[in-house]
């Protein structure tokens, strides 16, 4: 029987095998997803630029909507225009909380970090903006994943952006609008496999470790991470196995308590340092209007901010509209306003935490990131720069960290799955047997994160999901007036009490039309 250093070198091999197959293809992915466009001499990805555009022109098309709307959001979350017998499978807040849960992860805390050693304090300002103008992008395209959902005789729904792209595209001709509906379910099911399970598996188990005592801790020992994937795999799939209404109970009562975490840890040091909040404001103002000096100056500073709140929340990448569609409710742009909160919750407060405890805390590891950037030699592990801030106040706040660490990727898990879920449907139709296939498989490489990397992979999948941007907003944007007859429809009858007809139940309904 060979030993365990023989089978940890068994694994490693074959890690190193497919990165080396997976590396020239995963470049070259890359290089067509993330296209540049150069402005004097600031580069940035093309697809970057396409979902700035889309958030602009939504917000200008719906005349501001993330603002004016928010109180009609509060009202729909707190399920005022809300009846039990509504058609789908969870309520409105559960249906947030889910698509938050896929969303914010570890982008709030490592892309966070990595921001700022890239763009500097300055960075946080651009991302503020990028999460508001986001919020319209999420009104949008969650609209349209409840507008055109099918919801099945068992009461499931299936929805989102595999719905609405054929109807969008359809003018194309059939199979035009199945080869690029087709585009967007594949990658949106390798991002989840990848990039929504095997990375975040693989980020639980190394905070897990860190705090643990690392390498000569408890789970540094050979076999440690393929127990801890398989127990991992295990509490996952005693949610998805229950399907969307079991994630939903979940993330209902998961979200909120990692963002309570989260926020109140960031808070802690944000108040041990009070003294120095103006002067963080100010650096973040002075940062964001630099005409030279950090990533190229204004434009440099603004494309790192809108870049990092792009990536961690998804507007425009039609993932959170699977979630959304889910939801009980008749009308579907209630969902819209529903959704206005996520890019809200995700970017503008989350992320902000996160960028105003890093500079408040003013760790030296924050300076020392800038000075690595600048020295050209890349940004430095971002959850670093975050933990180090914990650290500056009490020096196990990390321990803190890891435990929101391992909350939000749980949490990202189980939501991953069934997007991945919904995709694979599309792709190969529904059935129990093909679920339960599904399942089995997107469970093995949870248990596969943990153990292996497989960074060329990983690297391929996040280009995979971006991919889904530039067809799904061309999907959206052809199908904006849409959007906006039910938008207008819906304000007039909150305007003139409708709504809260419909919202009462079915027997308070039939006693009001006697």
């Amino acid at each position: 029987m060979s030993s365990v250093a023989d089978q940890v070198g068994w694994l490693a091999a074959i890690e190193d095998a497919i990165d080396a197959v997976f590396e020239p293809i995963a470049t070259w992915f890359a290089a067509v997803v993330f296209f540049p466009i150069t402005l004097g001499e600031v580069s940035f990805p093309a697809v970057v630029a396409w979902l700035i555009a889309a958030a602009v022109i939504f917000t200008f098309y719906f005349g501001f909507i993330q603002f004016r709307g928010l109180k009609v959001s509060y009202e729909v979350i707190r399920g005022r225009y809300s009846a039990k017998d509504d058609p789908g499978e969870v309520p409105h807040f559960q249906a947030l909380t889910s698509a938050l849960s896929g969303t914010v992860g570890l982008g709030n805390i490592a892309g966070v970090g990595a921001a700022m050693a890239l763009g500097g304090p300055g960075a946080t300002f651009w991302m503020i903006l990028a999460g508001l103008l986001g919020m319209c992008t999420k009104f949008a395209e969650c609209t349209l994943g409840v507008k055109y959902r099918e919801v099945h005789e068992d009461g499931t729904v299936s929805g989102g952006p595999f719905r609405y792209l054929p109807v969008a595209f359809a003018k194309f001709g059939k199979w035009p609008a199945k080869i690029l509906t087709g585009i967007f379910a594949v990658a949106i099911l390798i991002f989840g496999v990848a990039g929504g399970n095997m990375f975040q598996a693989n980020q639980t188990f190394a905070q897990a470790q860190e705090v643990t005592g690392g390498a000569d801790g408890f789970l540094g020992s050979p076999g440690a991470a393929l127990i801890f994937g398989i127990i991992l795999a295990a509490l996952v799939g005693a949610v998805i196995l229950g399907g969307m209404k079991a994630i939903g109970a979940t993330t209902s009562k998961l979200v909120p308590a990692m963002g309570i975490i989260y926020v109140t840890a960031c808070l802690f040091v944000i108040i041990v340092n009070i003294e120095q909040v103006p002067a963080a404001f100010g650096q973040i103002i002075e940062g964001a209007f630099a005409p030279a000096g950090m990533a190229g100056g204004v434009v440099g500073v603004m494309v790192v901010g809108f870049q990092r709140a792009a990536f961690s929340n998804e507007a425009g990448l039609g993932s959170a509209a699977i979630a959304h569609s889910a939801v009980k409710t008749r009308r579907p742009v209630s969902e819209g306003f529903v959704a206005l909160f996520e890019p809200l919750v995700d970017t503008v407060i989350i992320c902000t935490m996160t960028a105003l405890t890093i500079v408040i805390a003013g760790a030296p590891s924050l300076q020392a990131g800038i000075d690595q950037v600048q020295a050209g030699e890349g940004p430095p592990d971002g959850v670093i720069l975050t933990s180090d801030a914990f650290a500056t106040v009490i020096d196990w706040f990390p321990i803190v960290l890891a435990i929101a660490v391992a909350l939000f990727a749980f949490s990202t898990l189980i939501t991953w799955s069934y997007y991945g879920l919904k995709a694979w449907e599309y792709l190969f139709g529904r059935g129990k047997m093909s679920e339960i296939l599904y399942k089995v498989i997107f469970l093995f490489f949870t248990v596969t994160g943990t153990v292996l990397t497989f960074g060329q992979v990983l690297s391929f999948a996040d280009s995979a999901l971006f991919v889904c941007a530039f067809v799904n907003l061309l999907g959206v944007y052809m199908l904006l007036p849409v959007i906006k007859k039910e938008m207008r429809e819906y304000l007039a009858d909150r305007k003139s009490g409708k709504l809260l007809d419909l919202g009462t139940e079915p027997e308070d309904r039939e006693t009001a039309a006697r």
